[in-house]
């Protein structure tokens, strides 16, 4: 009853404008095509004009400065309401080198949502998501990428995802306003006083993952996460929630498929002007979390492995 709706796709969101063409949309790459360049980046973007330009300008100040990967960025913009298209067109123009794409959903599906059509619509042999805050250091690829090549072939299933858990008594964390998860469990701490409840709710998220079976990797949550093709292939078109708590069913489809995860210490800051409501995210969670469980039980959601190029 609770399960979300399939995700639909309109055909306004299979095009892209880019600073070669920015009024004449071109069909996007899909995920089932062969790579055409070594890396996509998908950047989810929900309401980020005084965000974006600062993390684009990281990113693309590391891409073009190492030289290490032929890459695209791919620009997700979620049906927001401000100028987040035309910023990010905007920033298409002042680095014109740089192959930057901006797709344009029609209505606000969430991160999870768009995070998906992102991957479902790259060119590269892999691919990263990374959130439009630009709290993760974009450096920290390269660790990434390292570890993926740890794995097998480069055409070989894999997965990598960036961990703050290294950051968990530093100020990075203790300040945090921007890690969803963490604020969630901070906020209902400040509302139960008592040391016996605070104490239930600090281990209660840890052992719901324990109970979905992937509580072995203890940063769920990073925004900053790498995907071979042939993972993303088997994962992404099975993906259904489109709220915050995505990352954990990614994940879990990676258990059930048999896809390798390695976790990788990145640098990470906090970034003013999260969008999260904390009260009503912590109740979407929860209910997406036995979501997730009731229906992977009852063998509804079944991830399908994906032939190689």
């Amino acid at each position: 009853m609770w399960s979300p709706a399939p995700i639909v796709t309109h055909a306004s969101e299979t095009k892209y404008r880019s600073h070669a063409s920015p009024t004449s949309p071109k069909p996007l790459t899909r995920l089932n095509d062969p790579a055409t360049v070594d890396l996509t980046v998908v950047i989810p973007a929900y309401n980020e004009t005084e965000r974006l330009p600062a993390m684009l300008d990281s990113t693309l100040q590391h891409l073009l400065k190492v030289k290490k990967h032929t890459f695209e960025i791919l620009v997700v913009d979620d049906g927001s309401t401000d100028q987040t298209v035309s910023t990010a067109l905007k920033l298409a123009a002042k680095w014109p080198k740089a192959n930057i794409r901006v797709v344009q959903l029609e209505k606000n599906l969430g991160k999870g949502g768009a995070v998906r059509h992102g991957m479902l619509y790259s060119s590269g042999k892999r691919l990263l998501m990374v959130d439009a805050d630009g709290a993760s250091r974009f450096d920290d690829l390269e660790g990434l990428w390292t570890a993926m090549d740890a794995i097998g072939p480069s055409d070989s299933a894999a997965v990598v995802v960036g961990s703050r858990a290294h950051l968990v008594k530093t100020d990075a964390v203790v300040k945090v306003r921007s890690n969803y998860v963490l604020r969630i469990f901070h906020f209902l701490i400040l509302f139960y006083q008592r040391s016996l409840l605070r104490n239930i709710l600090m281990y209660g998220f840890h052992t719901i993952l324990r109970v979905l079976g992937v509580g072995h990797i203890r940063d769920t949550q990073c925004g900053f996460k790498l995907f071979s093709r042939s993972a993303a292939r088997q994962i992404f078109p099975a993906q259904r929630l489109p709220t915050w708590i995505f990352d954990v069913e990614l994940l879990l489809l990676a258990k059930q498929l048999g896809i390798p995860v390695a976790e990788v210490p990145i640098e990470w800051h906090e970034v003013p002007g999260s969008k999260l409501n904390v009260i009503t995210a912590s109740l979407q969670m929860l209910r997406d979390l036995l979501i997730v469980r009731a229906n992977h039980l009852l063998g509804r959601w079944k991830p399908v492995r994906a032939k190689q190029d």
